[in-house]
């Protein structure tokens, strides 16, 4: 099948924002594609692909070859996007009518070396629309952003195939694209392939955030255990038969970005914890868990400064048991012994929060004690009977997080977002007032959001830059902001910490936009020293 089918695929995905829409599509092309083209497709949706000798610089650089280079600059710095941009502008020479098939692409980009690529480029962008050339160049650098995550999917995968998504989750690390054993399964064809290979992945369970109004008058807190929601990553961490890996919560290898925790995996068995940061038997906070994700090599320097290790909370197995069966205490002690057996060293124990009432435990998310707690993101509660389930079950475990801060800033510079958003201004730095010796009033840079508000909120978001732009920098447009002009945002974050590689000082942890506030007077947002006293 020519890439035709694959491009078509990727426009639509790309032009609907709508789960199940992308889920119908995604199963459909994979029930109606042959192989080995569907599952090169579905490595390229799940992120399974990357070509060495693809790089964006080949891409501009035959763009820059077939037009005027500056009137490709001003339309790429238009437009925002390298692949949309080559796609519309790309001059085709006459003679090429053949378009390739996906597998002969993954094909010969697999197997070419740089020299080879620059031809092979030009040659495909010839035979192609500008609808291909967009899916070509997007499958190229691995960069799709159609809004289909790897566990969307795997979840259109189960939905053609009829099973639960957890059951590919339960062998997807054990195949290898273009995945015909797991047609053949999904098809009828052939039995489901084997979910014993050392080092698999196990399907996470998630937790439900709780509704404090509807779910308290009806739960009994008896029958629920708290810990603390601490502020990391969602990691599993398994070693068997010699293979030992780290993964986060969709299943993601990220075992080179943290090789020191790997190596401290000296046991049989998967645990389910929280990656975390912790020097001399503190915790350290998130800012310093960023320093060492996305990785891929990771300097001595970085592993002496930023030391990680796992805060366990359940165990699903142990040797060659699987306890994921097993109600939530049982798990919990067994896990309390496996970790006591390990000793000392990079993985520790999350503890449990005794509490006799909602209204106590309320109490103590509010207040929480010295140390550790002071760091963690609100609350975890566990039914005691639970077993652990793949998904987000409704009841057994429930996440009660602090309620998030909330500033009122101001815009100062807007960029154009990627993909669907590429026409719009939607990325937004955002700054508060500071007053030097003089009185003397000027906004610094507090963070950068680009989600939190509607389609219809982006479109005037979009036009007040659009109308207000006062300097350009590149793809940056400086917005007119002052103290009796500009537009106000009130922003919502869930926590704060020094930063010097900031102006500010500061760095905000999942800043979004809350609230647009047309009704507010700039010189009205929060000073610096607000977000100065919150860190104190």
């Amino acid at each position: 099948m020519s890439m035709r089918a694959f491009a078509d695929l990727l426009d639509r995905l790309s032009l609907t924002a709508s789960r199940n829409t992308k889920l119908a599509l995604m199963a459909g092309y994979l029930a109606e594609t042959p192989d080995p083209d569907r599952g090169w497709a579905l490595a390229a949706l799940t992120g399974a692909l990357s070509f060495d000798a693809a790089k964006p610089g080949f891409i501009r650089k035959a763009a820059e070859a077939r037009m005027d280079p500056v009137l490709f600059r001003w339309s790429y710095d238009y437009v925002g996007d390298l692949a949309e941009t080559v796609a519309l502008v790309w001059e085709a020479r006459p003679g090429a009518n053949r378009q390739p098939q996906l597998s002969e692409v993954i094909d010969a980009l697999t197997s070419a070396s740089r020299s080879e690529v620059q031809a092979l480029i030009e040659t495909w962008l010839d035979a192609l629309d500008p609808t291909g050339r967009w899916a070509l160049l997007k499958l190229m650098t691995g960069a799709l952003r159609v809004g289909v995550s790897a566990r969307l999917a795997k979840q259109a995968l189960a939905q053609m195939g009829g099973v639960e998504v957890g059951e590919i989750e339960e062998v997807w690390h054990g195949l290898h694209a273009p995945y015909e054993d797991l047609f053949a399964w999904l098809e009828g064809r052939s039995d489901r392939p084997s979910a014993a290979s050392p080092g698999r992945f196990r399907p996470v369970m998630l937790a439900q955030a709780i509704d404090e109004a509807v779910d308290f008058p009806r739960l009994d807190p008896a029958a629920y255990l708290a810990e603390w929601k601490w502020d990391g990553i969602r990691i599993q961490a398994v070693s068997e038969g010699g293979v030992r890996r780290l993964y986060s919560r969709t299943g993601d290898d990220i075992s080179r970005s943290f090789p020191d925790v790997v190596q401290a995996l000296d046991f049989e068995g998967a645990i389910d914890g929280e990656l975390l940061v912790v020097r001399d038997g503190a915790l350290a906070s998130f800012g310093d868990l960023q320093q060492r994700l996305n990785r891929k090599t990771v300097d001595a320097r970085l592993l002496q400064s930023h030391p990680a290790a796992i805060r366990a909370y359940d165990l699903l197995a142990e040797g060659a048991e699987d306890l994921r069966t097993l109600p939530f205490v049982a798990r919990r002690a067994r896990l309390e012994a496996f970790v006591a057996r390990l000793g000392p060293g990079r993985i520790d124990l999350s503890p449990l929060q005794p509490f006799a009432t909602w209204e106590a435990l309320a109490a103590l998310r509010l207040a929480p004690p010295e140390g550790d707690a002071q760091l963690a993101e609100g609350v975890m509660l566990k039914r005691a009977d639970s077993i652990y389930e793949a998904g987000r079950p409704k009841g057994p475990w429930f996440k009660w997080k602090r309620d998030p801060h909330l500033i009122d800033a101001v815009l100062m510079y807007a960029q154009r977002g990627h993909g669907k958003r590429s026409s719009f201004y939607s990325d937004y730095t955002f700054g508060v007032w500071t007053t030097d010796a003089l009185g003397q009033r000027t906004l610094t840079p507090v963070g950068k959001a680009y989600f939190g508000f509607t389609d219809d909120e982006l479109k005037e978001i979009d036009k007040f830059v659009r109308d207000n732009t006062v300097e350009r920098f590149g793809p940056v447009r400086a917005v007119r902001a002052e103290p009796g002009f500009g537009l106000v945002l009130e922003v919502a974050f869930e926590g704060l910490q020094r930063s010097t590689r900031h102006k500010s000082g500061v760095a905000m942890r999942f800043p979004r936009i809350h609230r647009l506030r047309w009704d507010k007077p700039p010189g009205e947002a929060d000073e610096l020293a607000t977000l100065q006293r919150l860190l104190d």
